[in-house]
């Protein structure tokens, strides 16, 4: 039996590189500044404390952060599949 030669793997470009760290680095970041709200209240903090500082962004990034790195990785899957069709159609 012959069976055809695996295509061979596209090229890892810049902006996969980007995607992919970036909706990483976007999501680890979310979830660090959810659990640290988290902590924040449990140790007695006043919802009045969380408007000065920093606490503003910590409380918006998850709110932003987490649907970014979704639909970063869905553009990545959506490019990989894109690309991998193409080399599969070359070869």
């Amino acid at each position: 039996m012959s069976t055809r030669p695996p295509a061979p793997e596209p090229e890892i470009r810049g902006i996969d590189r980007f995607l992919t760290f970036g909706s990483l680095t976007l999501a680890a970041l979310s979830v660090i500044c959810f659990f640290t709200i988290i902590l924040g209240t449990a140790l007695g903090m006043k919802q009045a404390d969380f408007t000065h500082g920093a606490w503003p962004i910590v409380g918006v990034f998850p709110f932003w952060g987490l649907p970014i790195a979704f639909l970063m990785i869905v553009v990545l899957l959506i490019m990989s599949f894109v690309r991998r069709g193409r080399a599969a159609r070359r070869s």
